[in-house]
């Protein structure tokens, strides 16, 4: 396992450091900026990387987000609740100082990110508070990556609203989850996130992305550079379509948008009750923390059964919610073949 809250990427790259130093003609600049906590998505985004990696004509500055204080991996319980009021409503934390002073430019912009309690994780929404994420990123394509567990929709709204917000443009959404059944990965993801073991239990799969999936990774690096050779991520086309790149479960929907208003009241009131590690948060993270389990135990899988019942009636506006938040890549598989 890499180390942790570190996005490091083995390999050649390049750090651009002052606004004076300029791309050989016909180099393009891509910078990678995010956090990893138990080191599985910076292996994805190695992944991604690699063939960028390995070409002179692409320059990639990796710039690792380190929140102050860290956010320690394996979690404790009482860490991992006491993370949830902020990580829900989106309040930044503190950043250690960027290596990056703002003025650098760049042609493509890649943000992997994880999914906190249905947002984007508390370093990468720090980030993009930052007064520097507007200079980085405004008028650029960016390409997000998210590695979860499966309920991905309204973090990824989230974070449209982020980009939106600094002036930038989603060009892509690559995607890779935890295939096993939502009901395992209830007890599984838990038990990884707090022990620092993906398989606790062996009756249960290993948590987190299969390796068949992190290592085929690898297409949307290799389709990346392509389209820089090409200038087409001056374009509005997204560059991975066809590559299989996200592909929605539309039955979650409803879960996400119920737990996104629950995590909202209760987000609120845990923030009201003092700040990150007081003493006052004690009593009402023991009640959220067994609100959580009768949830999981109960309401989970009534919506789950309900849901399947009525899964024939709703098949037409289940499609058409598909196809709209698989937007922009999508996940169609007809380019694969060229990236194998």
């Amino acid at each position: 396992m890499l180390e942790s809250a570190t996005l490091h990427i083995p390999g050649r790259f390049v750090s651009i450091d002052n606004s004076t130093e300029t791309a050989p003609m016909g180099v393009k600049r891509v910078l990678v900026i995010g956090y990893s906590q138990s080191g599985q998505l910076s292996r994805i985004v190695a992944r991604i990387v690699a063939p960028l990696l390995c070409d002179p004509h692409i320059q990639v500055h990796i710039e690792t987000l380190k929140p102050n204080p860290p956010f320690a991996f394996p979690w404790s319980l009482r860490g991992f609740l006491d993370a949830f009021p902020e990580s829900a409503l989106q309040l930044p934390g503190a950043l250690e100082p960027l290596s990056l002073s703002g003025d650098e430019n760049f042609d493509l912009i890649i943000l992997p990110y994880q999914v906190w309690f249905l947002a984007p994780s508390q370093p990468i929404v720090a980030f993009m508070h930052h007064p520097r994420a507007r200079q980085l990123l405004a008028g650029k394509p960016i390409v997000t990556v998210i590695a979860c567990r499966n309920m991905w929709l309204m973090a990824q709204e989230k974070m449209k609203c982020h980009i939106e917000s600094v002036g930038a443009r989603l060009i892509d959404n690559v995607v890779l989850t935890d295939n096993a059944h939502t009901l395992a990965t209830l007890i599984t993801t838990p038990l990884w996130v707090l022990s620092g073991n993906r398989q606790v239990l062996r009756s249960l799969p290993p948590a987190g992305v299969a390796e068949k999936d992190i290592e085929q990774a690898t297409r949307f690096g290799h389709a990346l550079r392509d389209a820089l050779h090409g200038n087409r991520e001056k374009q509005t086309a997204p560059l991975l379509s066809g590559l299989r790149a996200a592909t929605v479960n539309p039955n979650l929907l409803v879960s996400e948008k119920t737990a996104t208003r629950s995590f909202f009241i209760w987000g609120h009131l845990l923030h009201a009750a003092g700040p990150p590690g007081s003493a006052q948060r004690v009593p009402l993270l023991a009640i959220y923390s067994l609100f959580l389990v009768v949830m999981v135990a109960t309401v989970v899988p009534l919506s789950l059964a309900l849901q399947a019942a009525l899964r024939p009636l709703l098949a037409r506006r289940l499609g058409a919610l598909k196809e709209k938040f698989e937007q922009p890549s999508g996940s169609a598989s007809d380019r694969m073949s060229r990236y194998d």
